[in-house]
């Protein structure tokens, strides 16, 4: 007589759960950014509406301790190259200010921005959403 082997094949389906539930808790808890910014700033805010940013601007970052061009953090004689380097002195150029930023290191970006002829310069900051 012969034996039959029986091959016991495991239930996938709580497997299957644990695997829905895990993806559904990353998708939940995962922060999907807006923007790539190199530095957390502060901003100001505005009862006004402030301007849309646009991938194609150049984008500097300025705060208490770093300076960022492009969404890398750089020495501001790093953005003095980098600045040497822009073409297009009309394309516009956002410039977010960490609200305790001291008055002297936005004087030392602006002139160089001002050396560089770069005058087309949009001041980002949030809309207040307290006073609507």
């Amino acid at each position: 007589m012969r034996k039959h082997r029986e091959f016991l094949f495991p239930d996938l389906t709580p497997l299957i759960d644990v695997v829905f539930l895990l993806l559904i808790f990353f998708l939940v808890t995962s922060v999907f950014k807006k923007e790539d910014l190199a530095l957390l700033l502060n901003l100001p805010k505005t009862q006004h509406s402030t301007q849309k940013v646009e991938i194609k601007d150049i984008n500097i970052s300025l705060s208490n301790g770093k300076l960022a061009f492009e969404n890398i953090v750089l020495s501001l004689g790093e953005l003095d190259n980098k600045l040497s380097k822009i073409i297009n002195k009309k394309k516009l150029i956002n410039f977010r200010i960490d609200k305790e930023v001291k008055y002297e290191k936005i004087i030392q970006i602006l002139d160089l921005l001002k050396k560089y002829e770069l005058n087309n310069l949009a001041l980002v900051n949030e809309k207040d959403y307290t006073h609507e």
